[in-house]
């Protein structure tokens, strides 16, 4: 492992990162709002750190190394933060821990928020905190490599750290094509889904900004009070539309292009994946009838767009769910740990890995039965290798002891055991509303500071799904590195 590369490479993703602040720039420019030195701040700091990287580094001449891999994506999203959230900071609209939470919350997809007034801040900051959930929903590593495909073979390593969920194929045989493949993909859905949002009654800035939370499934809104803000069943039913499309497999849709829609209706993850929101829509629904006398077609709007929404860990709230029964709550408890498809923009243990294990929990049964027949784990009209099936095992361990530390540390902390589990499924889930006094209509503000970094490493572990992070944090990891 030669630590100038990584060092280069991380020089050259600092500079992208500073090119995609202009974005944001141009729009304090458009309105002369108070953030426009805070973003020249923010772009002059991510050039310079890139520029000393590129300095000290050496651009690679060969394949990158799988630590070199790991070790790029990792630090990678650890640097893209630290510079994401100088905004927040040098603008003077949060203090540096809150501006990092805020920063990782967006890029990581899970849209937990420390700011209880978003409604007070610029337009330009607004735009911002949705850009970094588009930046982070398809992956800050696969949209560098589709933009910026310089950095040979390796970066398949670097694809592979940064992909959620297990997959024994590949839509593409090439990692290049398949980036730029699907970050086609990932415009085009945030393209058609800021217009219908548009002709849904939202100001082209809102309606732009609903897209990139949408399409990453992250859940940022520029009201208070988030999608409720509405009021409205029609864009309910778009965001819904939008939030479930983006939960599925995007290598799916390349398919789709190659092969036809058939691909969509022979795809099992998706349709288990389908097949649950419907479930949990009706039994929350019946559940609202039932235990609080909801009206049927109420109970029915805000069930399916809340499954949508929690399922595709998006975190949209168009109801206090907080107030709903607890039959429902543990519903969408469910969904929060659960998520979407494998290579989706959503978060959780993904719907792939919850049938790969009960498969595997069938098959075991089995074998006690019939000692001498051999286990076959079957998924998508393909099989699955016991190394695959012993890695989906290994993964949900890791996943959910990390979930029991979180929750120990925030209990240690002075949170409450209940909203210390719901907090730390949401953020490990990548949802980012809990339940109880950090439910559905609140912030994360006052949680203590030892529980907000916590819940810093948890929505970054649970977005590059632990294991690069865990690894970097190995003094093993490190050694025998070249040195500067």
């Amino acid at each position: 492992m030669d630590i100038r590369i990584i060092a280069f490479v991380l020089g050259k993703l600092a500079q992208a990162c500073g090119l995609a602040l202009i974005i944001p720039l141009a729009a304090s420019l458009f309105y002369w709002e108070s953030s426009l030195l805070p973003f020249l701040a923010a772009i002059a700091v991510s050039l310079l750190v890139g520029r000393l990287l590129i300095w000290r580094g050496r651009e690679p001449q060969d394949s990158l190394t799988v630590r070199e891999g790991i070790a790029i994506t990792a630090l990678g999203w650890i640097m893209v933060t630290l510079l994401g959230m100088v905004p927040y900071a040098a603008g003077g609209y949060l203090p540096v821990l809150d501006s990092i939470f805020e920063c990782i919350s967006g890029l990581s997809g899970t849209g937990a928020t420390v700011i209880d007034d978003v409604e007070s801040l610029p337009q330009s900051l607004l735009l911002w905190r949705s850009l970094t959930h588009w930046f982070g929903g398809l992956g800050i590593i696969v949209i560098f490599i589709a933009v910026f495909p310089q950095f040979g073979k390796g970066i398949v390593h670097m694809f592979n750290a940064e992909s959620t969920g297990p997959r024994s194929d590949r839509t593409l045989p090439r990692i290049k094509e398949m980036a730029k493949a699907l970050f086609t993909v990932y415009v085009l859905f945030t393209v058609v889904s800021a217009i219908v949002f548009w002709l849904c009654g939202m100001t082209p800035l809102i309606a732009v900004d609903h897209a990139f939370s949408t399409i990453a499934t992250g859940g940022f809104s520029p009201y208070n009070n988030s999608v409720a803000h509405f009021n409205s069943p029609l864009i309910e039913v778009c965001l819904a539309f939008f939030m479930i499309i983006s939960s599925a497999n995007f290598g799916m849709y390349v398919a789709v292009w190659k092969k036809g829609f058939k691909v969509i209706l022979h795809d099992t993850e998706f349709r288990v994946y389908l097949g649950t929101v419907a479930v949990t829509t009706a039994a929350m629904a019946l559940n609202l009838v039932l235990a609080q006398h909801w009206d049927g077609i109420e109970a029915l709007r805000q069930a399916f767009f809340q499954s949508a929404s929690i399922s595709s860990s998006t975190g949209y709230v168009s109801n206090d769910f907080e107030q709903w029964p607890v039959f429902s709550k543990f519903i969408l408890l469910g969904l929060m740990f659960v998520g979407g498809c494998a290579g989706s923009t959503t978060g959780g243990l993904k719907v792939t890995r919850a049938m790969l294990l009960v498969k595997t929990l069938r098959a075991i049964i089995h074998q006690k039965m019939h000692p001498r027949q051999v286990m076959h784990i079957r998924s998508n009209g393909e099989e699955f290798s016991l190394d695959l099936i012993y890695g989906v095992a290994k993964f949900f361990f890791v996943y959910t002891m990390l979930g029991v530390l979180w929750t120990f540390i925030m209990v240690f902390d002075g949170v409450a055991i209940f909203d210390a589990i719901g907090l730390s499924i949401s953020t490990m889930g990548s949802c980012g509303p809990g339940f109880g006094q950090f439910g559905a209509t609140a912030t994360c503000s006052a949680l203590p500071p030892l529980s907000k970094t916590t819940l810093c490493f948890s929505m970054l572990m649970g977005r590059l799904e632990a294991f690069p992070v865990l690894a970097i944090l190995m003094p093993s990891f490190w050694r025998h590195r070249n040195s500067w």
